[in-house]
């Protein structure tokens, strides 16, 4: 999967969506947040990281100190400021290179890492707009699965969501995936793991790959996604419940 591209684009049509939109709009599933305040978070998030890059950081930034940070007030300005942060990661993850690691949320990583990060942190705060807007979201069966994907790295590095002795399964329902479409998360006496395996676990959540994703980033229920429980579906809250990034 070409992420520069998926970036590029996802950056862009979120910037779309932003552009014949009232600032003002409330964002429900960013409590307390505009549709403004939520285009300069994903603006200065990718300004954020690429500074992190560019100064070989091994620490966190802090967002305050993160130079241009803040969007122009005029409209097309402030979307170029946008599409311009994105392209400024890209360039700057080429020129730093592979050989060096940087700082991320979950320990040291070459640099190429924040680019899938910030896909799918495009992704999903467009989705936070379009349904701020009650506009369609859509998204290719497979870039959603690398969503779910990413976000189960991220969740089970930082946190323990589901209790020792107990599986969860995920599976898309979208044609093609193969077995990208199948999550199967367990807490053995191992510790913590997933794999793409197909397997029967305490809970099964099965449903199309866009709407695990919306379910699993809590943008939407299990029932507002049309998404199917099987077994246990405590271990699917408690998963939701240990997972507040």
């Amino acid at each position: 999967m070409d992420f520069r591209a998926a970036l590029l684009e996802q950056t862009r049509s979120f910037g779309e969506l932003i552009r014949d939109a009232d600032p003002s709009t409330p964002v429900p599933t960013c409590p307390e947040w505009t549709l403004k305040q939520l285009f300069r978070h994903v603006g200065r998030g990718n300004r954020w990281c690429t500074q992190i890059i560019a100064e070989r950081r091994t620490e966190p930034l802090d967002p305050r100190e993160v130079r241009e940070g803040k969007p122009p007030e005029d409209l097309d300005a402030a979307i170029d400021w946008l599409n311009d942060g994105a392209q400024a990661l890209i360039d700057t993850v080429e020129r730093i290179g592979p050989h060096t690691k940087v700082w991320t949320f979950v320990g040291p990583h070459i640099p190429g890492w924040w680019i899938r990060r910030r896909v799918h942190e495009q992704i999903v705060h467009r989705a936070d707009a379009a349904m701020a807007l009650g506009r369609e979201f859509t998204l290719p069966a497979d870039l959603a699965a690398d969503g779910v994907s990413e976000w189960i790295d991220l969740a089970t590095a930082r946190y323990t969501p589901i209790a020792r002795g107990q599986t969860l399964h995920l599976h898309a329902t979208d044609e093609g995936l193969g077995p990208t479409g199948e999550w199967t998360i367990v807490h053995d006496e191992d510790g913590l793991s997933w794999s793409h395996a197909h397997g029967k676990g305490d809970a099964a959540v099965r449903g199309r790959a866009v709407d695990l994703l919306l379910a699993i980033t809590r943008r939407r229920t299990a029932a507002q996604a049309g998404l199917e429980i099987l077994g246990d579906a405590a271990v699917w809250d408690g998963w939701l419940a240990g997972t507040p990034f």
